[in-house]
């Protein structure tokens, strides 16, 4: 829903894009604040990396950067001031677009900047990425740091434990 809306405004638009990009890369808005062209790294396979040493923790992370993220640097390229990718607005300001947003996409929540990055260490963990590549990833000096946003979903267990049941015999 959010990825599909069709929002009314630039700035809605705009904080939706940097909330989604920082769902793919696990970059808390100071990060996000201060990347720069300097921090895209292309390795040798052609695929581009973000580098950077988080604000908060001073940890290093190298995120590889998806085809959705890859599109938003190229949509706000040169938006950004002293060499800065983005524009990013004060936290009340996205907090307060990110609750008009929520509520035009009919998700019935309250989204926060911050929740990206539970959401990105959720979608990381759904698609078999460890605990520790996730914990470096978001900048985590400790993995039980990271285990606080990787809650595991009683469906995902479900799921999981139904492929073993079935291949062993159940008893519901």
């Amino acid at each position: 829903k959010l990825l599909n809306a069709k929002l009314p405004t630039y700035r809605l638009c705009h904080t939706r894009d940097l909330f989604v990009f920082s769902v793919f890369t696990g970059i808390g808005r100071a990060d996000l604040a201060n990347l720069t062209e300097d921090n895209i790294v292309t390795k040798e396979d052609g695929s581009k990396w973000i580098h950077i040493a988080r604000q908060k923790t001073k940890a290093e992370c190298h995120i590889k950067l998806l085809d959705i993220p890859l599109r938003i640097i190229e949509k706000y390229k040169g938006e950004g001031k002293d060499g800065r990718l983005f524009y990013v607005p004060q936290t009340c300001n996205l907090c307060r677009s990110l609750k008009i947003i929520a509520e035009q996409c009919g998700l019935g929540c309250h989204l926060t900047f911050y929740q990206k990055r539970h959401s990105f260490a959720c979608l990381a963990l759904a698609d078999g990425v460890s605990m520790e590549i996730i914990a470096r990833m978001l900048g985590h000096s400790d993995i039980r740091t990271t285990k606080i946003y990787a809650k595991v979903i009683d469906k995902s267990i479900a799921e999981q434990i139904g492929g073993l049941a079935a291949k062993f015999g159940s008893q519901k």
